[in-house]
């Protein structure tokens, strides 16, 4: 039961990580604010993370803000063999309060402020948490790539883009993942996913658990689980790894045994029948909530 069954992708060209990583946002309080109500199990979740040969961490500045990149220092600095991937860009202001500013100063800021946290001297994948519609965007893309040119940032990263934005930012500087809201039900990113397997982005989908009514006693997805003698949830992140071979799934939890289950998904082989049973189940339902 590690990570290294799900398969290894080369972010970036130069940065092997296996697939199945981890999403730090959890790790945090209550509506992603403050301290998590357990540090001590916080501390333990991380520090099971190369234990089970989980070699991707997904944070951001804004997780807490600022509790998760201090928690994931405490537990597992200096990172040996682990790449800790961060985002900045979005300001807080209370439990589940989200403001994006793309202030080419505030993103510089992100940035120097999350080296001192990491207690590193670069960034190996730093990603833009949004592109802010009310700031130049051609603003926020240079001041990156400046960053980048100055040895602050190893690799860059988008979040929540379309195909158009990823080309935009790609004049700048190269993209090596794109983190787009996707799992078996939510498929707004098809395209963009498609597009990332083409150039060899990494796509990292976030919420990638969620199955909407398939998870449903007696449906599709609940007959796979059992007959594999797996959880809905194992199955789910199973179909995201078989979806595609950029695809980087990052569960997040606070609690150990949760870790487990979840890393446990690497081992599970899905036919090509029951992925395609669930695609397109997943896609109908998707094609549903459109319409509703």
């Amino acid at each position: 039961m590690t990570a290294k069954a799900s398969g290894t992708f080369m972010l970036g060209g130069d940065i092997p990580i296996h697939r199945l990583g981890f999403g730090a946002m959890r790790i945090t309080g209550k509506g992603i604010w403050g301290d998590p109500s357990d540090h001590d199990e916080a501390i333990r979740v991380l520090k099971r993370l190369p234990e089970l040969d989980i070699n991707f961490i997904d944070t951001a500045d804004s997780y807490g803000p600022f509790v998760s990149e201090d928690l994931i220092r405490e537990a597992l600095h200096p990172y040996p063999g682990i790449l800790v991937a961060t985002k900045g860009g979005f300001t807080r202001h209370g439990p589940d309060i989200w403001r994006v500013l793309g202030n080419p100063h505030y993103l510089r800021q992100c940035v120097l402020m999350s080296l001192r946290r990491l207690n590193v001297e670069r960034i190996d994948l730093w990603q833009l948490h949004r592109i802010d519609r009310k700031t130049d965007r051609d603003a926020q893309f240079q001041v990156v790539a400046d960053m980048q040119r100055e040895g602050l940032i190893r690799h860059v990263g988008l979040s929540e883009v379309n195909i158009e934005e990823i080309e935009a930012a790609r004049k700048y500087f190269p993209v090596v993942s794109v983190q787009n809201q996707y799992n078996l039900v939510h498929r707004h990113s098809e395209d963009v996913l498609d597009y990332c397997e083409r150039e060899n982005i990494g796509f990292i989908p976030w919420y990638p658990l969620a199955d909407g009514s398939l998870s449903e006693e007696g449906g599709v997805l609940s007959e796979i689980a059992t007959r594999l003698n797996a959880t809905r949830s194992q199955v789910a992140l199973a179909w995201a790894l078989k979806r595609s071979p950029v695809m980087l799934p990052i569960p997040g939890t606070s609690k150990v045994k949760h870790l487990e289950e979840n890393t446990a998904a690497a081992d599970l082989v899905l036919s090509d029948a029951d992925f395609k049973a669930l695609d397109d189940l997943g896609r109908a339902e998707w094609e549903k909530s459109r319409q509703a």
